[in-house]
């Protein structure tokens, strides 16, 4: 706590330019896509979670941009983009990143990515190793089958439904009630209450809905998270990689940021005392200092077809199996 404050106190954060936040579009493959982009240097991407937007990096863009070049898309199915019957696979996310990235005349980049866009984060790595620099996972998705009980009953058959009845008249002031009780008592839920509550208000239609809906169901079922990043964390091997996790975290338990940090060969933990699933909410000064030491003080990484092979024929070999 005491170097938290310490970062506080060196640095304030700056004023929040509407041009730094601007929305800009692209089309491809016939859908809208939306992202925010400031800033010159280097190229970091920030990836939101489920049912969020790039909007959730405002208060850190401005302060991320002086240093480098920051791109934030609205992931398909979310904030200002598109919202089609499409795929919304954690790959297919992947795939969009990567031909948004190429229109935009970008090679490769430092990924930022948090909750889902952990897992986006992770699986653009995997699929594209070449066009990544460094990793850095934020409250990341894909760990372990933990999550918040409220997602996995939203994974289920008539969920359509229950989002639906939220949008009923005094039921958004019933749950911003309970909400406040939560944080009263100082739950570990009430850390996260007020990001979750921008995610109901996020869903304002049935399209949204639908969207956000199919998107969870990629990957979570009804006993938690479906799809793990485990299996392959052992590629990482080479690449600057960053874990940041709150130590109060609702949504994704902190043990995750443990196993991973176990799975994934050399790579850095460091936890946010007191936080909860959105840690660059509650300590942006902190968050954006471990960025710009980190990706100041490593070398992108180098992809080689026969390091990439090495990896693969080592892991083989050795016959070992990580369970979810």
């Amino acid at each position: 706590m005491a170097d938290a404050s310490r970062h506080r106190a060196r640095r304030a954060l700056r004023p929040v330019g509407d041009e730094e936040l601007q929305l800009h579009h692209r089309v491809l493959h016939g859908y809208r896509r939306a992202y925010r982009m400031a800033g010159q240097g280097p190229v970091l991407v920030l990836i939101h979670g489920i049912g969020d937007s790039s909007a959730t990096w405002a208060d850190v863009i401005p302060d991320l941009a002086r240093t480098h070049t920051v791109i934030a898309p609205d992931l398909l199915g979310h904030g200002a983009s598109d919202k089609p019957r499409g795929d919304y696979s954690v790959a297919g996310y992947a795939n969009g990143l990567r031909d948004l990235l190429t229109a935009l005349g970008v090679e490769s980049a430092t990924l930022v990515g948090h909750s889902l866009g952990g897992g986006v984060a992770m699986q653009f790595a995997y699929q594209f190793p070449e066009r990544t620099e460094r990793l850095i996972l934020v409250s990341a998705g894909g760990v372990g089958r933990e999550v918040i009980p409220v997602l996995r009953a939203v994974s289920v058959p008539g969920a359509e439904l229950m989002l639906s009845a939220l949008r009923l008249p005094g039921m958004r002031l019933q749950v911003g009630l309970f909400a406040r009780l939560m944080k009263l008592l100082d739950t570990d839920l009430g850390q996260d209450a007020g990001e979750l509550l921008t995610v109901v208000d996020a869903l304002p239609d049935a399209t949204s809905r639908s969207a956000f809906i199919r998107t969870l169901r990629a990957v979570v079922d009804w006993r938690g998270q479906a799809v793990t990043m485990l299996d392959r964390c052992y590629l990482t091997q080479g690449m600057p990689t960053m874990l940041l996790w709150g130590d109060r975290d609702s949504v994704v338990p902190v043990r995750h940021a443990y196993r991973a940090h176990e799975a994934m060969p050399g790579s850095r933990l460091e936890i946010f005392e007191g936080t909860g699933h959105f840690p660059f909410h509650s300590d942006p000064a902190r968050f954006l200092a471990l960025v710009e030491e980190f990706t100041s003080t490593t070398s992108a990484a180098g992809w080689s077809r026969e390091h990439w092979r090495e990896l693969l024929v080592g892991a083989e070999g050795d016959g070992t199996q990580v369970a979810p």
